[in-house]
């Protein structure tokens, strides 16, 4: 594709081969099976700049473990979005384990500090990662990001040195959770983190709740912090994750929620998390994150303005 459309952005792919935070070997191989699977080739294929920067390198032996380790990825991964949101670009941060968002949340929370824009975070995700060491049953520190980026206790020694902003639990927003502990339940309770579950996306759709979080996005003049964990999708779609719960959002759902997104233009960051290629079946969950992102991006059948194909054509005689 010659030149750049319309709305077309600079994008910077951010590779995080991280699985430090959880105790399914395999999510490390995550960001390579994206590049496999097109997601640089797919995006410019759609008019936009896009700069593969590499994986990232955090400052940790490679058999460190626990806090240390996630703190190494945390701090390094917080200064690579950082300098792309300095630089003008969204970063598109590619994973790896959800303890990922630690980084790519701080960085944007950093960035934002100080320009009058609130961070909004919406969480596609079948879990609420709200846990802290105190409650998590498993230990896994990719259950917990949101709880430590809030300020909870038990993560000291995990950012960079020094006062750092916090993100608001009220900014928050679950969509398709269907997945608590009850430690955390508690938690996202009392925080007054917005939830909408797959009973309300049962009952009501994936419109008109998403449409209330981005109107209120929008109303704020908010930067909106999207995390893609890929058991927000159900699994008979994408079995390439360790942390499968049936009764997942669909393929058409979960592209009209991409859609719904970019058309938004509220969109400034970016997390794929969670994919495992080990588990996954001839690159098929790869393949539908692409499309996904392709999605959020900009790729649609018809534009808008392109009238309404109908089903049955009209009679030509008067």
């Amino acid at each position: 594709m010659s030149g750049r459309q319309a709305g077309a952005a600079r994008i910077e792919i951010i590779g995080a081969p991280i699985e430090v935070g959880t105790s399914e070997p395999g999510a490390l191989m995550g960001p390579a099976a994206l590049r496999t699977a097109g997601l640089v080739r797919t995006l410019a294929d759609l008019g936009h700049a896009v700069a593969d920067l590499g994986d990232v390198v955090p400052g940790c032996p490679a058999e460190a473990r626990g806090l240390p380790a996630v703190a190494a990825w945390t701090r390094v991964l917080s200064e690579r979005v950082g300098a792309s949101l300095a630089g003008g670009a969204l970063p598109v941060v590619i994973g790896g384990d959800h303890s990922l968002s630690l980084g790519s949340v701080d960085g944007v929370l950093r960035h934002r500090e100080g320009t009058g824009r609130p961070l909004f975070v919406l969480w596609l995700d079948a879990h609420a990662d709200f846990n802290t060491p105190q409650t998590s049953p498993s230990g896994n520190i990719h259950g917990m990001p949101l709880a430590a980026l809030c300020g909870e206790p038990g993560f000291e020694g995990l950012f960079a040195q020094g006062p750092r902003p916090l993100l608001d639990p009220g900014r928050i927003h679950l969509f398709g959770l269907r997945s608590i502990d009850a430690g955390e339940r508690a938690l996202v309770t009392d925080r007054h983190v917005g939830v909408t579950d797959m009973r309300a996306i049962d009952e009501f759709g994936v419109v008109a709740p998403l449409r209330r979080v981005l109107e209120r996005v929008a109303a704020a003049g908010g930067h909106l912090h999207v995390s893609l964990d890929i058991d927000f999708l159900d699994p008979g779609i994408a079995p390439g994750v360790g942390t499968t719960v049936p009764g997942g959002a669909t393929f058409r759902e979960a592209h009209l929620i991409m859609e719904m997104l970019h058309d938004s233009g509220l969109v400034g960051s970016l997390d794929v998390v969670e994919l495992n290629p080990f588990l996954d079946e001839r690159g098929r969950s790869a393949r539908v994150l692409v499309e996904l992102v392709a999605s959020l991006f900009g790729r649609r059948i018809l534009d808008r303005p392109t009238p309404v194909i109908e089903a049955v054509p009209r009679d030509p005689t008067p």
